[in-house]
């Protein structure tokens, strides 16, 4: 199995213990964790060579920062540093009817200003198989949006496999508008073989909805055939493509939410089984674990999307057990949820 490199920030999450509230917390967990980041640590898991590559501030948070990655088995060696801090995030965990709150705090992070040239990209992306990249990252600055550029440029010239999840996040999106913003994702993922979004990622994005539907009237009760009119429009707009794949999430309550996935290869649609995810311990990072099983299970199963994209919704599936930003289960438990055990009994 060949090389991944991923490309984002990687960020301090300070969350108060529990369901608290942040105006109840004299405390707060301390976790580090980021889109690009989460991905690697799954692939490193799954036995994975992987490297991150970030911009950090050389000082004790960023090398803790740097040493979680380690100590994860993720390959640290390509980070650059400069600049003076971190980026932070505050998560308010939701329970039952009262949804999750972020509150960022990353402006004039280090890669916030990271600049074009800054990272040698030829020699990063030197014996590399796969490259993923995601739409926070162009979000965080003009820097960070010309960077990515830069790396999927790189990755395209050298016929690296190319792949986005496109994870729009409104809070980000500050130093441009709607027109420009488009302009960007539309040419970065241009270059991608593999695009991974939900309905909201492609209406925000591109102005592609579901024909005929309205998602945010149908609650949990989200069908996989509305989105491949998704799917197909994503396609005719990025010829590039082989694969879009949407993460089916229905929202039952914070602490109850069905999931599965939907793969388009251009031919055939193809659809997992739906889990019901009851007493949620934590659903951030649950789209990029799906991201990192995906990577994994296309990379492991090249001629069967089906095992791949049942691996990728499966992992996800049990992130949502365990706390962090970052999924930290091996191969043989996701490969036995998707082999029907649910139990969850004591491995002895």
């Amino acid at each position: 199995m060949g090389k991944v490199v991923t490309f984002g920030e990687i960020m301090l999450r300070l969350s108060p213990q529990g369901f608290l509230r942040f105006s109840q917390a004299n405390n707060f967990d301390v976790v580090y964790g980021g889109g690009e980041s989460n991905v690697a640590v799954s692939l490193a898991n799954y036995g994975v060579d992987v490297d991150f590559v970030t911009r950090l501030p050389k000082n004790d948070i960023g090398t803790c920062a740097m040493m979680e990655m380690r100590k994860r088995g993720v390959g640290v060696d390509k980070i650059v540093y400069g600049g003076n801090r971190l980026g932070i995030y505050f998560l308010e965990t939701g329970a039952v009817s009262r949804g999750s709150k972020v509150v960022y705090d990353r402006a004039h992070s280090a890669i916030a200003e990271i600049k074009s040239g800054m990272i040698n990209w030829d020699t990063v992306l030197d014996g590399v198989e796969w490259f993923h990249w995601t739409g926070i990252t162009p979000a965080i600055s003009k820097g960070a949006a010309d960077v990515c550029l830069e790396a999927v440029k790189a990755a395209s010239a050298k016929g690296i496999t190319v792949s986005t999840d496109l994870n729009y996040r409104a809070k980000l999106w500050t130093y441009c508008d709607d027109s420009h913003r488009e302009k960007i994702m539309t040419e970065l993922t241009s270059y991608c073989d593999v695009v991974l979004g939900n309905e909201e990622d492609a209406e925000k994005h591109f102005g592609i909805h579901p024909e005929g539907l309205d998602v945010h009237k149908h609650g949990h009760d989200v069908k996989a055939e509305a989105f491949l009119s998704v799917c197909k429009q994503m396609m005719d707009k990025f010829p590039r493509a082989k694969k879009v794949i949407t993460t089916l999430r229905g929202s039952i309550s914070a602490s109850h939410n069905t999931w599965a996935g939907v793969l388009y290869d251009g031919k055939k649609m193809y659809e997992t089984r739906q889990y019901q995810i009851t007493d949620i311990v934590d659903r951030v990072g649950g789209g990029d674990s799906f991201m990192g099983g995906l990577i994994y299970g296309l990379l492991t199963y090249p001629e069967d999307d089906q095992n791949a994209l049942d691996f990728a919704v499966a992992a996800s599936c049990l992130k949502h057990t365990i706390k962090g930003d970052a999924n930290l289960v091996t191969v043989s438990e996701v490969e036995k949820l998707m082999g029907g055990d649910a139990s969850g009994r004591v491995a002895r």
